[in-house]
């Protein structure tokens, strides 16, 4: 019921922001959820070096994981030359670790972070700019595709897709999710771009499922790998931010890239 009524909650927020909100209201927001998972990632990076006797201390800074996160979303063009210098800033503040055995893993977790979270998130926006509906779209395929694969998980699932990372997810909820956001995925972008050719909107479609299921699965090892059942607390039913929104991580930069290229 938690999970029901979280997303009551925020399903009409989310299509308004997409919709008809100012772009920069919704830059704001994005900023806001951004900074929200980037949180719950440094978090996870820390319990995950905790959760192995062995493992290097992993500690990704703070002010400067936040300021990186939102250069990234506000400047104009964001050139690979800025992650280079961002990622070469923190390398050098890793210096000072009493420990120089994390320097390598706590540098590479937060250039990491910066294009997981802040990198997808800028896709937002530029998809945003774009076009509103094409940026519901992207957020849109997983919520149909979440649903479809857990009822048909509930139903007839059989076959792990992978137990050792996700023991709940079934083959059959795999497909199920996969059609049911191919025949979404149509009948949206024929409705919000008539242009667009049938089998392009299909395919589209069922890749970006594919991309936001993978992204799911890469979000439930690094749980896994760090020991813990959710990324954070905030979201009743939902867990963290990071346990909602870790399909759209990787659909929102495979929507745009797809648009562009």
């Amino acid at each position: 019921m938690k999970r029901v009524l979280t997303a009551l909650v925020l399903v009409p927020a989310v299509v308004w922001l997409c919709l008809e909100a100012p772009q920069l209201l919704l830059t704001a927001a994005v900023a806001l959820v951004a900074s929200l998972c980037f949180r719950e990632f440094r978090r996870l990076a820390a319990a995950h070096a905790g959760s192995h006797a062995d493992a290097c201390p992993i500690h990704i800074p703070c002010p400067l994981g936040y300021a990186a996160g939102l250069l990234i979303l506000l400047v104009p063009t964001v050139h690979v030359s800025l992650l280079f210098l961002l990622c070469a800033l923190a390398a050098i503040l890793a210096l000072r670790a009493p420990d120089l055995k994390s320097v390598l893993p706590s540098v590479s977790a937060f250039a990491l972070s910066l294009i997981y979270i802040y990198g997808a998130w800028r896709c937002a926006i530029e998809l945003r700019l774009i076009a509103p509906h094409l940026l519901l779209y992207a957020l849109s395929i997983n919520w149909i595709g979440d649903v479809a694969a857990y009822l048909t998980g509930s139903a007839i699932g059989r076959h792990k897709l992978a137990p050792r990372v996700s023991p709940g997810k079934s083959w059959e909820g795999f497909f199920g999710s996969l059609l049911a956001t191919t025949a979404y995925g149509i009948a949206f972008l024929h409705y919000c771009q008539p242009s667009m050719p049938l089998h392009y909107s299909a395919a589209l479609s069922a890749s970006a499922n594919v991309a936001g299921q993978l992204g799911d699965l890469v979000e439930s090892a690094m749980k896994r790998g760090a020991g813990m059942k959710d990324s954070g607390h905030m979201l009743p039913g939902h867990g963290g931010w990071l346990d909602r929104l870790d399909s759209s991580l990787f659909t929102l930069p495979y929507v745009y890239f797809w648009l562009r290229l």
